[in-house]
């Protein structure tokens, strides 16, 4: 063999190597990114023409697939859309999935390893594999209390609850305001679909948006929970040590005070820690901030869970933040929950969740169960601890001091007969040009508590001398909260 041959031969051997390695690569190494992208037309056409696997709500379907008479042959369909759109999400031919539709998708479709028997077994009988079925921690009744509270301050609130198991982390209310209906999503009328993605899109209240977990928000006086917990954890400070009231506070460095909400004195120049809380006063708070320091509440933070994310069930959620070097003053405002203090209303439901489970943060989820088309069980949500925030002892004075801010301070609009409940107001300021952000944090019985409850309300619409987390949004938690305890 000449050269020119030989060296043509090696060539044409290094191509079928390299092509070999590239299928080996495509098919095994790729396979499963390859079959999850929503561009991928074969395998989007062949999930549409078979019966994916339901939703589950408490037993009844959020979300489910049935039989039409279309090159399809199965149609998504959501019986209660507005209600459960930000958790079902959707299952578009288009666009793809995104919320439980995405993260379970493997489940939902069939394709899930764990499927394998079931598909051998479709596959002798020449039958569609089949989807199993997922089931959420949702509590129907806490679901509708959130949506309905929401809905009740007008259509176009916009705003979030979150509502969670504090000995468990399972989520038992998610609702985001506004909303949308995934059924224009899932139709198969493509033209159809595509006018409802493009309103959706344009749409400057943002419908799609899941403000629980994927937007942070100045979470005001809620902050003052985590600020008393660095506090009472230094060992400096107890329940009833004083701290100073009065109507100001000087910010060093700068020519500007800091005031409280109200402009009154909280009580007087000396008040106790609880006093502060009871009230909610700026002074003492911004105080303690300076005294402790900015990295004292960093860590603090960091304890309830803000820097990470943590919630698999749901793509999207972001981490809530604390700022990283602030100066005195800034420090002081960061005590208080404005500066650059930023939080997901799942973030300050964990806050709250953490001091009534006795100090600690269990690692939140939303999908309990899943199962396969023949109802067997595939796999069961265990309770994780997530993180220690604080001792019990801490978390015992903490739910005392919130216990007062419902019964005597500023929630009491919270408050449920018969029944203790714990909690914490918060109005939070942002840009001159739009109004402040109304917050309400809780859990109850507060002696053996059922359900941690956090309510945003970013806008209601209403005059801004109107907007408060006792006025807006404690009714909500409230609402919530008896939906757990009488279920």
């Amino acid at each position: 063999m000449n050269k020119p041959i030989r060296t043509m031969s090696i060539f044409c051997m290094a191509l079928f190597m390299a092509l070999l390695l590239n299928a080996t690569y495509l098919q095994y190494l790729q396979a499963d990114e390859l079959n999850s992208r929503n561009d991928n037309k074969r395998v989007r056409d062949a999930e549409f023409s078979r019966e994916r696997g339901a939703i589950l709500v408490s037993g009844n379907s959020i979300a489910r697939s049935e039989p039409v008479d279309d090159q399809f042959e199965f149609q998504r369909v959501y019986p209660q859309p507005q209600k459960y759109a930000h958790l079902s999400g959707y299952y578009s031919y288009t666009y793809g999935r995104n919320a439980v539709e995405l993260t379970h998708n493997e489940i939902l479709s069939g394709s899930d390893p764990r499927l394998f028997v079931n598909r051998v077994v479709d596959l002798f009988g020449n039958s569609e594999p089949e989807g199993g079925d997922v089931t959420l921690t949702i509590d129907p009744q806490a679901q509708n209390a959130a949506y309905d509270g929401l809905r009740a301050l007008g259509n176009n609130v916009e705003g979030a609850v979150v509502a969670i198991d504090p000995s468990t982390g399972g989520i038992l209310a998610m609702v985001s305001s506004p909303s949308y209906d995934p059924n224009r999503l899932a139709s198969h009328n493509l033209s159809k679909v595509q006018d409802a993605w493009e309103q959706l899109q344009s749409n400057p209240e943002e419908p799609l948006l899941n403000r629980a977990i994927q937007e942070v928000y100045p979470p005001g006086s809620t902050f003052k929970l985590v600020t008393a917990a660095a506090a009472l954890s230094s060992g400096q400070y107890t329940p009833d040590s004083t701290v100073p009231g009065g109507t100001s506070l000087d910010l060093p460095q700068t020519d500007t005070d800091l005031v409280n909400d109200s402009g009154g004195d909280c009580g007087g120049r000396r008040i106790t820690l609880t006093e502060a809380l009871m009230v909610s006063c700026n002074v003492s708070f911004g105080y303690l901030g300076m005294q402790l320091g900015a990295d004292t509440l960093r860590e603090q933070a960091q304890k309830f869970g803000f820097g990470e994310r943590y919630l698999e069930d749901l793509n999207g959620q972001v981490a809530s933040r604390f700022p990283e070097d602030p100066d005195e003053p800034q420090t002081a405002l960061s005590a208080i929950g404005q500066f650059d203090v930023a939080s997901t209303p799942l973030q300050m439901a964990m806050v709250t969740a953490g001091i009534a489970n006795g100090g600690t943060v269990m690692k939140p989820y939303l999908v309990d169960e899943v199962r396969s088309p023949d109802l067997d069980p595939l796999e069961k949500t265990n309770p994780e601890p997530f993180r220690t925030a604080v001792s019990a002892d801490v978390a015992r004075d903490l739910t005392q001091m919130m216990i007062e801010v419902v019964d005597r301070g500023t929630a009491t609009p919270a408050q449920i007969p018969g029944i203790k409940v714990a909690g914490k107001t918060g109005t939070a300021q942002s840009s001159p040009d739009r109004p402040p952000y109304a917050w309400f944090v809780s859990f109850a019985p507060a002696d053996n508590p059922a359900v941690a409850v956090a309510v945003l309300v970013e806008d209601a619409g209403v005059d801004r001398d109107a907007i408060s987390g006792s006025g807006l949004a404690a009714p909500i938690a409230k609402r919530v909260m008896e939906a757990v305890i009488n279920r």
